[in-house]
């Protein structure tokens, strides 16, 4: 004969505790921030114009997005680029830090002139605007501008800036090839910091504009 059941032992209910309220900061004081990610709209430092390439032997079609940045013009022969274009990247970030600008992407390059002696360039930070979109006070060799933006080819540098005419031989190769009339401003974004110009593992973005 089946037993019946028995029903099972009620367990007392132990009190639970209170937990107390949040702790508000004093009338007039400033609310606590949300963690990182939570904060809506974080600049960063890392991003890039268009993502970012996986390939130096593949050619990307992109599309550049503008950004506000902050820069400086510079001239140099051949033989200073690479150290005038790190000087001038570290300019730009001291002058971002003393203005209270938050660094929102990789440094630019644009080659606005060159010649057989050197080049000319505008070198670019992108920065965050800052609330109420307030002009910053910049130093006299600074300005605000924005970034080259519309449609670009991206050719992917991966090797020493020693070595970076080679990317630009095989640029005019491709155009050639395809026929594709291009601006003559030639951009530069630097995935790596210039650091060391013999540097293997640099990785820069070059971009192209079709007229």
């Amino acid at each position: 004969m089946p037993q019946p059941v028995q029903p099972a032992p009620t367990m007392p209910i132990e009190p639970q505790p209170v937990q107390p309220p949040p702790t508000l900061p004093a009338p007039g004081q400033p609310l606590p921030p949300p963690p990182l990610q939570q904060q809506a709209g974080v600049p960063d430092p890392n991003s890039t114009l268009a993502g970012k390439g996986t390939d130096s032997s593949d050619v990307g079609e992109v599309v550049l997005a503008p950004k506000p940045v902050l820069m400086q013009s510079g001239q140099a022969t051949w033989d200073q680029g690479f150290q005038k274009l790190s000087n001038s990247i570290k300019a730009l970030r001291a002058e971002a830090q003393r203005a209270g600008l938050a660094v929102a992407g990789r440094p630019l390059s644009l080659f606005v002139e060159t010649t057989d002696d050197g080049f000319r360039f505008d070198a670019m930070l992108p920065v965050a605007i800052p609330p109420g979109g307030q002009a910053p006070s910049l130093g006299p060799d600074f300005r605000m501008g924005t970034s080259p933006a519309g449609r670009a080819l991206r050719f992917l540098h991966q090797a020493p800036y020693d070595d970076i005419d080679s990317t630009y031989e095989t640029i005019t190769a491709y155009l050639e090839a395809k026929s594709i009339v291009v601006k003559d401003a030639f951009l530069e974004e630097y995935v790596s910091e210039l650091n060391d110009p013999g540097d293997p593992n640099l990785e820069i973005n070059v971009y192209v504009q079709p007229k």
